[in-house]
């Protein structure tokens, strides 16, 4: 058995389980490498996960990367998992050289750039694709895409998780009111389109209805001040981010739905980890997660940017509260049986010890 070897731009907490499930199966066998940010640098290494730390080198406004600590791997015969990011440069050096001396190099990653499967910087992914041993990507639906692009390749897939099963949780109380969104503070997640619109609509939600903010990034202060402005810190609180998963159950466990305003992430896992229905924008650039979304199971969608479709679609999922109360238990239960960490890993452990 080889050992394994992943590195990574950044190790952010909601890996954590990930990674430690990888570390308790192959023990000294797996090493982890990080930097400290990602190219958004609002994604932050967690020092809590035990990871061999390299530098990461952001050049033309963070448009590309190289990555130094990392080079004494380059020619050792390992199974060395690299992100499948063309922006990384320095990976494609390994991908390169690794090759030409036969050693087994893993792409990680999405199957697709943003833009899909068609767009033109695909073609420069592919080129990335075709270097690789093997490709790892974070949903079936993308595996079997990909395979049909790529027959001759060994594909494999990850769906994507934050939760070991044993921690996913759901709670069936009646007293959930509250409407939750994780994530980045962006733009491009569109959380002020969230604020806004339900603060004009907020008269006819539940008096006891808060929306909840989780998250850091470069939104914070324009929704911090909106928050003061309209004098709505009693009915909209902003908390940062939060990594204890604790706390994140009790939020949760107050949460009647939780929104994802713009493209939908990883943040879709986690709610149904916790049994919370998803309310999501309907014509985004999501990622793969948006395949654990199952309509009038575990979520809704809303037209995109549409104040009044946003408000409507909630206030008509709150008068059937009891409907979706109900659906915390099979919310958790498919979750655990598709997203958990644990089968996660398993594809990164059965790499190692040659079962893929």
């Amino acid at each position: 058995m080889k050992n394994l070897v992943i590195i990574q731009t950044a190790v952010p907490d909601y890996r954590k389980g990930f990674f430690n499930a990888i570390e308790n199966a192959l023990d000294d066998r797996f090493d982890l490498y990080g930097g400290d940010f990602y190219f958004e640098n609002s994604v932050k290494s967690d020092s809590i996960i035990s990871k061999k730390r390299i530098r990461n080198h952001f050049i033309f406004h963070n448009k590309f990367l190289f990555q130094t600590g990392i080079w004494h791997l380059l020619f050792k015969d390992i199974i060395l998992v690299l992100e499948m990011n063309p922006r990384i440069l320095s990976n494609w050096i390994f991908l390169i050289i690794r090759k030409i001396i036969n050693r087994e190099t893993v792409l990680w990653g999405h199957a697709w750039p943003r833009k899909g499967a068609f767009s033109k910087s695909d073609k420069l992914r592919n080129l990335m694709r075709l270097l690789a041993s093997k490709i790892i990507v974070y949903t079936r639906q993308q595996q079997f895409e990909l395979k049909s692009k790529m027959p001759k390749k060994i594909i494999l897939a990850a769906p994507n998780a934050v939760f070991s099963s044993f921690k996913m949780e759901f709670s069936t109380t009646n007293n959930k009111f509250n409407i939750i969104y994780v994530g980045r503070l962006t733009k491009l997640k569109k959380t002020f389109f969230l604020v806004e619109s339900f603060a004009k609509e907020i008269h006819r939600y539940p008096s006891k209805t808060k929306l909840i903010i989780i998250g850091e990034g470069e939104e914070k202060n324009k929704i911090k001040n909106y928050i003061v402005k309209n004098k709505l810190s009693q009915r909209i609180e902003l908390l940062g981010h939060i990594s204890n998963n604790e706390k994140l159950k009790d939020l949760y466990f107050t949460s009647f739905f939780s929104v994802s305003p713009g493209y939908v992430g990883l943040s879709i896992i986690q709610s149904f980890g916790f049994g919370v229905p998803m309310l999501v924008s309907r014509n985004e650039n999501h990622s793969p997660e948006i395949e654990a979304l199952n309509i009038n199971e575990n979520g809704l969608f809303f037209e995109t940017n549409q104040e009044d479709n946003f408000n409507n679609v909630l206030l008509q999922a709150f008068k059937e509260r009891e409907y979706w109360t109900e659906k915390s238990v099979h919310i958790v239960k498919s979750c655990q049986k598709n997203y958990s960490t644990e089968s996660m890993a398993e594809t990164f452990i059965k790499l190692a010890k040659n079962e893929s």
